[in-house]
């Protein structure tokens, strides 16, 4: 009796564990640069990450962002827009890692169907309109 104890114990654990496995969505990244930043200038001197993922049937998206040699964010969005343009907001970020729900599912398959043409970036009081910028990618 005890062994069968153990053991759903045991197996409860690995099916607690696995489920955000499954759950987990689509994984995007973005390298961060303040030359990428248009028109720019983005802060020269810093540097980051951006790791997004993706669950359209959650209409879901869950983000980290990590970065360096920048003043804290006061926000981060994913923008649409290849990396030419300054584009309009898709999904607000807000701050350095956590999950949005209620994201349009079209947007999320647009996104996922098509990285290269959206693009995270982190905005600070230094640079309002873009401290660091890297578009999208599988």
């Amino acid at each position: 009796m005890r062994r069968i104890l153990v053991l759903t114990a045991a197996l409860a654990i690995l099916v607690l564990t696995a489920i955000p496995v499954f759950a987990g969505g689509r994984p995007l990244t973005a390298d961060l640069l303040g030359s990428n930043e248009v028109p720019g200038p983005g802060d020269p001197d810093g540097s980051g990450t951006a790791h997004v993922t993706l669950n359209q049937g959650l209409g879901e998206v869950c983000w980290e962002i990590s970065f360096e040699g920048i003043a804290e964010p006061f926000a981060a969005h994913i923008h649409v827009g290849d990396a030419s343009v300054a584009g309009g907001v898709a999904v607000a970020l807000n701050t350095s890692s956590g999950c949005v729900g209620g994201v349009d599912g079209d947007l999320i398959k647009d996104i996922r169907q098509h990285p290269e043409n959206y693009y995270v970036n982190v905005h600070n009081a230094d640079f309002p309109p873009g401290a660091l910028r890297g578009q999208l990618s599988k």
